[in-house]
This record gives C-alpha cells, sequence and structure tokens, in this order.
C-alpha cells in the first residue's frame, strides 16, 4: 500500500501522541487522498497548520499525495515571513473577533476584559459554533480538535490546557493580542460596550458604600451592568500586568 512520510514541526507536536513526536510518521492511504484528509487523520485540526512542504515544495490542502512522499507540516508563524510560500490560512481577519466552545467561560471572560469581541454561550451546538465562526467572520477557540476539522471553520485554535490563565497567555501569543486590547471597554458578563455614565444616573443601582467613595461609572449598553474602579478593578489591573510580564518573560507558548 502506498504510503507517505509526515513530519510536524513546533508546537504541532504537542497535538500528537508521544511515540509520533518529532519524527518522520508513515501514513499509509488508499486511493487519491488529500494531504488535508490525511493531515487530519494524525490528529492534527487544519485550522493549526499554515505551511505544508511536499519535498520540498510548497503545497496546499488539495495535495494529492504520492508514494513515498516527504510532507513537512508547520504550525502558524509569528515572526518568520513566509509570504513567498503558499499560506493555507485565508487572509488575516480585519478584527480580531472569537467565538468559544462550553468549556471556556472563563476565558470568555478574560477576552472581554481585554475588549476583545468574544461570544460565548455554554449551550451552542457544534454546528452553531461552526456556522457562527464562518458567518461572523470569529475565530473559534475550543478543545475539541473535531470541531476544528470540519470544513466550514477556516480561522480557529485548540485550547490544549484546562487552566484559563494559561489558556488566556496561549491566545493572547498566537493572535498577538496585546497591543491591538482596548481592555475594560467591554461587559464581562454579556460581551456589549460599556458606555460612560454619570452617577446621578446609576444612584438607585448603587450601594451606600459606592455611592460615597466613587464618582466615575460605566454601564453595559446591552444588560445594564455597572462597573466602577473599586476592588475588583484593581486586582484586574494587577492581573493585566502579570499577563504583560509573562508575555515579555516568554510564558504561555507552551500549553
Amino acid at each position: 500500500m502506498p504510503s507517505a512520510a509526515f513530519h510536524f514541526y513546533a508546537e504541532l507536536n504537542a497535538l500528537l501522541p508521544a511515540k509520533n513526536q518529532n519524527k518522520d510518521i508513515w501514513q499509509e492511504f488508499k486511493g487519491r487522498q488529500t494531504v488535508k484528509h490525511l493531515i487530519e487523520s494524525l490528529g492534527i485540526p487544519h485550522t493549526q497548520v499554515d505551511l505544508i512542504l511536499a519535498n520540498g515544495k510548497s503545497i496546499d490542502f488539495r495535495y494529492i499525495p504520492d508514494d513515498g512522499d516527504m510532507i513537512s507540516v508547520y504550525p502558524v508563524f509569528e515572526s518568520f515571513d513566509i509570504s513567498p510560500l503558499i499560506h493555507l490560512r485565508p487572509q488575516p481577519l480585519r478584527e480580531t473577533k472569537f467565538v468559544l466552545d462550553g468549556h471556556l467561560g472563563r476565558l470568555a471572560a478574560y477576552l472581554r476584559m481585554l475588549g476583545f469581541d468574544t461570544l460565548y454561550q455554554n449551550d451552542f451546538s457544534d454546528a452553531e459554533l461552526a456556522s457562527i465562526s464562518l458567518n461572523e467572520n470569529r475565530i473559534l477557540l475550543t478543545r475539541d480538535r473535531g470541531l476544528l476539522k470540519r470544513s466550514s471553520v477556516t480561522h480557529g485554535y485548540l485550547i490544549s490546557t484546562r487552566d484559563p490563565q494559561q489558556q488566556l497567555l496561549s491566545v493572547i501569543r498566537r493572535f498577538d493580542l496585546l497591543p491591538s486590547r482596548k481592555q475594560f471597554s467591554r461587559c464581562m458578563a454579556c460581551n456589549g460596550l460599556l458606555e460612560n455614565i454619570s452617577k446621578e444616573e446609576v444612584i438607585n443601582q448603587l450601594e451606600p458604600r459606592t455611592k460615597q467613595h466613587f464618582e466615575v461609572f460605566k454601564r453595559c449598553g446591552i444588560c445594564g451592568n455597572v462597573y466602577w474602579k473599586g476592588s475588583h478593578h484593581d486586582r484586574m489591573v494587577s492581573f493585566i500586568e502579570w499577563i504583560k510580564t509573562s508575555m515579555a518573560e516568554g510564558h504561555g507558548n507552551q500549553v
């Protein structure tokens, strides 16, 4: 039976069984199968791949491997210019927006804290997530690699850790989010945009101590939640400083 050797690079190895990491994997195939199908049969969602070489030549997902082909598979490049080669992802989205699966509620709140348009409901079906990602040009974040193998999903990222803070670091690094953040501009509960509001307009929603000690308020234009710079805000500011320090030190890239 014909076979081709697949070699996966960098963080793609974390998605493979330990026995297949950092080595050539000889994959047998019957008939004419695309390289996309064979890559996903080895457990790597197509959304995680940005460059494929067949015998040293750049190819796309439609390539039909021949017996004996040497296939090199690379993840998305963050600092290396591969513009002369074939990018497998469509052009980057003009606006960075996300939709998250039901296991990523805390990550959704963190992304909203940083000001990113983040759609989340814990009861979205897989079909709904894929449809929203496609129709609203949102990056799909999920812990389900099978979901990222759907052909309709073009922009996605597999979350491989259960720790929400490490999840956030990995997403920030993968999509280079820090420069474009607009922290405290969205409601962490519902994703609505926050608007400045006078104290008089929200006075009836405030506790006595809040009325006494704070003068600047924001309110969500969708759900009506009111925000001010209390102790919770201070903790979030400290958390953002921790994020910036962690990214500067190179943490969060192996999660």
